[in-house]
């Protein structure tokens, strides 16, 4: 972890994405159930990542009837603490789609400081109050017959919310309709800084595809729960353990996904040569990538 340290040190910032993922089961695995916004059996893990080093922080495996925001706060509650105590002086951020839309979550980002944006269904109060810019957006629309969009912001207070809270909200008018996406939020700054600021978590999407696909984390067919919940482990210890090499690779190799890594450094044939005072690996003279990893053996070294 020494790497991500000396990265979070030089952004002054941390940036957790929160976000849940399907693990479809075939068999008689326990505590697998049918989840009807998936439709199907499954388990429902739980994952936090950190956007700008792409560390895999925290993985729990969850029944699969569970709803999004389930166990997040004991989750982070083991998470946020350690953080802040290796690094004091750095600003930590969260953020997290509709499905972690809670009061409790809000509460505990406010009680340790952290800044957060986390997405909000739309209800018939939040829709009334941005009704005025949206119906703005719509004769704007049809006197230019081009797409509209705009951002704005108000105070709002949920009947279980301790207080108000901002909501930053994009309202768009074209040809398909009229779309309200919006956000609860303590960020300063412009709406549209703000969207932007959550749009990005699409990169999360990305993280957890290469998870899913690259290191096989959805392959959990052992029948017992809490051996499925120590494969899982082992398989965000592989996803890891590799992102830590690609950190350390030149910086236009770090984007590399887990399939290049195999066909370029991983899988080498060789021959091991062991005499009495050192150990001498012999690579194919004709082997393409020579020079990539001669590249990254040097970063390493460095």
């Amino acid at each position: 972890m020494k790497i991500c340290g000396k990265q979070v040190r030089q952004r002054g910032e941390i940036l957790l994405d929160v976000d849940s993922t399907d693990d479809p089961t075939h068999g008689q695995q326990q505590l697998s159930f049918f989840n009807g916004g998936y439709g199907q059996h499954l388990y429902h893990p739980l994952l936090i990542f950190e956007r700008h080093s792409g560390c895999l922080l925290a993985a729990r495996l969850r029944p699969g009837r569970v709803v999004s925001h389930a166990r997040i706060i004991p989750l982070l509650l083991r998470i946020v603490p350690r953080l802040q105590c290796e690094f004091p002086k750095v600003r930590i951020q969260l953020r997290a789609d509709a499905g972690f839309a809670t009061p409790l979550l809000y509460e505990f980002c406010e009680f340790f400081g952290l800044q957060y944006a986390i997405g909000i269904g739309n209800n018939s109060r939040l829709q009334g109050t941005a009704q005025r810019l949206q119906r703005r957006l719509a004769r704007r629309y049809r006197r230019t017959g081009q797409a509209q969009r705009s951002f704005s912001s108000f105070r709002y207070r949920a009947h279980p919310w301790s207080h108000q809270r901002r909501i930053c909200y994009k309202a768009e008018q074209a040809e398909a309709g009229s779309n309200l996406r919006f956000l609860v939020t303590n960020l300063p700054g412009r709406s549209r800084s703000v969207f932007s600021f959550y749009n990005d978590r699409g990169e999360c999407e990305n993280r957890i595809e290469e998870f899913k696909n690259g290191f096989a984390a959805d392959r959990l067919s052992c029948h017992r729960f809490r051996a499925n919940a120590f494969r899982l482990l082992l398989h965000s210890f592989a996803y890891n353990l590799v992102n830590l090499f690609r950190r350390q690779l030149p910086p236009a190799l770090r984007s590399a996904q887990i399939e290049t890594l195999r066909t370029r450094w991983f899988k080498i044939g060789a021959r091991i040569r062991e005499t009495a005072r050192c150990i001498r690996i012999h690579l194919a003279s004709g082997w393409p990538f020579q020079e990539l990893f001669q590249a990254a053996s040097i970063c390493d070294s460095s």
